[in-house]
């Protein structure tokens, strides 16, 4: 694979910088990969190299390209990191490919930036990020280098429409002004460049375990002469840490010298930060959980995806739901938990489990219901899928999902 053309261009109000991609061992045309932003931040996005080093690095190796070039100057911090990121991903995954050859220019030197830099957030409103930004203003003084005061709020990385983004956007006005940040708005193919590519193990596999860390550093990158660092908010906590896409071990292998990419809050459960985000009450005012393409009129959350259902019990436990305006119900049932949940780790599962004490408290059975008859719905799963495959070679599995999975779940209703 080569990155050629690198190239900053004005299109239409948004102002991007590119590459064009060429793939050496695919039958597949030349690609453009673009980064882009308002006018307003024009002068702090720069067409830097290792924007799309970083972003087509993972591709070259998960799609079986031999090598990678480059004609550009590259940090060798950044060059070291990349091996380090493909090995970690090599040995999580046991993949059957070998490391790709970097073929890039050193970079001698750093230039010194004009003005002092600044630390940033990659912000979405949801519980993680916003939890992110309020212990940063608790644990830092505004004055400390590692204060917040940038996030990016990105477009492309879902299946969200550019008018929901975009309301979005405006929706965050206020956080904006009370938590002191700049909130920059930026655009980007890099989730299009590769969606096409073996759709269903992409749906599955591709973005979530390998790229998602990645394709945000690249982004941070390419405004490298106004960020000196960028906090990834953790969706995991210490418990339950796994391979991922965004892991503590893994993001940090996305860092130059001149940007220090950060995995931030490890030690913290999602209930924890979303009591952090409920003492907030322009947060919970402004809470988007939600990336659907069809939202309910006047609302940023759908209030029925996996996402919104967890954010809701959770909030509902606090006593909570009824303050958060953006989701269109203001309380839950025990059949919405069952239909709309997806529990698939750990992790998920103790999102629901920490909240059975809670609702036992305000006499809800019908939710300690659900959510224990949710947990063992999930159990049974987890160890029908581990006898398959360490004995049946995962056969079994496939029996179960297709045949004995929609009987379960109707019999699992039943019950409630």
């Amino acid at each position: 694979m080569k990155i050629i053309d690198l190239k900053s261009e004005q299109q239409d109000n948004l102002f991007k910088v590119g590459a064009t991609v060429v793939w050496e061992d695919r039958d597949r045309a030349p690609q453009e990969v673009y980064i882009a932003t308002t006018e307003e931040f024009a002068q702090d996005l720069s067409c830097n190299p290792h924007s799309f080093l970083i972003a087509c690095t993972i591709v070259a190796f998960y799609y079986g390209e031999k090598r990678i070039a480059i004609d550009a100057e590259i940090c060798p911090q950044l060059l070291e990191n990349l091996q380090t990121a493909m090995a970690l991903l090599k040995s999580w995954y046991k993949r059957d490919r070998p490391i790709v050859k970097i073929e890039a220019k050193t970079k001698s030197s750093i230039p010194t930036p004009a003005t002092p830099k600044r630390a940033g957030i990659f912000f979405t409103g949801g519980i993680d990020t916003l939890a992110t930004l309020r212990l940063n203003r608790i644990n830092y003084p505004l004055e400390h280098p590692g204060s917040i005061k940038d996030g990016l709020f990105i477009y492309g990385f879902s299946q969200t429409t550019l008018e929901n983004y975009e309301k979005a956007y405006k929706s965050f006005d206020e956080i904006k002004k009370d938590a002191g940040i700049t909130l920059i708005p930026a655009y980007t193919n890099l989730y299009a460049f590769v969606k096409d590519l073996d759709v269903e193990q992409f749906r599955i596999e591709f973005w979530k375990d390998y790229y998602t860390s990645a394709a945000l550093s690249a982004v941070a990158h390419a405004f490298n002469s106004r960020l000196a660092s960028i906090a990834i908010s953790s969706s995991d906590e210490i418990p339950y840490l796994q391979p991922w896409g965004t892991h503590p071990l893994l993001d940090t292998q996305y860092s130059s010298y001149d940007l220090t990419i950060r995995h931030e809050y490890i030690d913290l459960s999602r209930f924890t930060k979303t009591k952090l985000v409920a003492e907030w009450d322009l947060a919970l005012q402004k809470l988007r959980v939600c990336d659907q393409l069809s939202l309910p009129a006047g609302y940023l959350n759908c209030g029925e995806c996996p996402k919104c259902v967890a954010t809701m019990a959770q909030l509902a436990a606090l006593g909570m739901l009824e303050q958060a305006k953006t989701f269109p119900a203001n309380d839950i049932s025990g059949e919405l938990i069952l239909r709309k949940s997806s529990i698939q780790h750990l992790d998920e599962e103790a999102y629901y489990l920490d909240l059975i004490e809670l609702f036992a408290q305000q006499n809800r059975n019908d939710l300690v219901r659900s959510i224990k008859l949710l947990s063992t719905k999930f159990r049974s799963k987890e160890l029908i899928k581990k006898i398959d495959r360490d004995f049946l070679r995962s056969s079994l599995y496939h029996v179960y999902s297709t045949l004995l999975k929609p009987t379960v779940g109707k019999k699992l209703q039943k019950l409630i």
